[in-house]
């Protein structure tokens, strides 16, 4: 389920035995039957990035609630709930904030379960993240960098993202939390460097003050309707700039 009708038209074509709903699940309707005689639930839905507390609310929490009131009322036997690696962070931003209130709504839910907290992800059919830097980088004269940009980071690819969660559904652990990383370590401006390379783009990599960049955050964000990321969000994840 999701409200991205681009999304569900894509997951269709690439697999057609898929039954495909498109729903708001902050709000009731027949989405809740599809929780009917289902054997498990993996719970995928969040908010990332917006300009407002209200969505985060909606999406993160409220949405939620409505989920896992369904869950109960169709006696699901088994949830993989998809938490953040930012719960774990020193980070303040409603992200983080309402991610912590979700798992711990899911935990006080009463249903048999495990939680994921995935990093920083990467792979195929990725909207931000990476897929978001790497054609913002094709679009603009040069590339900024917050600070020095030696935050070190673990993404984690996609797809081993996926084993882990069909482990889950396997193996049910009950009340189990798993941090689930990348093996390999790498600062963040490599990170950009080697999307440079990649995409076999010349774009100048220009690193500026923190400060600065967070400013200019703020006033991108004026610009545009869809955030990549929060200047809020960008204070958790510098590593101690």
């Amino acid at each position: 389920m999701t409200k991205q009708a681009s999304n569900l038209a894509l997951l269709t074509q690439l697999s057609p035995n898929v039954t495909a709903i498109c729903a708001d699940l902050a709000e009731p309707g027949d989405w809740e039957q599809a929780f009917v005689g289902a054997d498990a639930l993996v719970m995928l839905h969040a908010q990332i990035t917006g300009k407002t507390r209200e969505l985060f609310d909606r999406n993160n929490l409220i949405a939620t609630e409505r989920v896992l009131a369904a869950a109960k009322a169709a006696n699901v036997a088994y949830v993989v709930h998809i938490s953040s690696s930012v719960v774990n962070s020193v980070a303040d931003d409603d992200y983080t904030d309402t991610k912590k209130l979700q798992e711990e709504m899911f935990r006080a839910c009463g249903l048999p379960g495990a939680v994921l907290r995935p990093t920083l992800m990467f792979g195929w059919f990725d909207p931000k993240h990476f897929g978001w830097l790497a054609r913002f980088m094709e679009k603009v004269p040069f590339f900024p960098i917050p600070g020095h940009g030696r935050y070190m980071r673990q993404p984690l690819y996609n797809r081993d993202f996926c084993r882990a969660i069909i482990w889950c559904l396997k193996n049910r652990p009950v009340g189990q939390t798993y941090d689930l990383v990348g093996q390999d370590r790498v600062d963040y401006i490599d990170i950009i460097r080697e999307i440079r390379a990649v995409k076999q783009l010349r774009t100048p990599i220009l690193c500026i003050p923190y400060g600065l960049f967070y400013v200019l955050l703020k006033i991108y964000a004026c610009s545009v309707i869809v955030l990549p990321f929060t200047a809020d969000q960008l204070e958790g994840a510098d590593g101690g700039r």
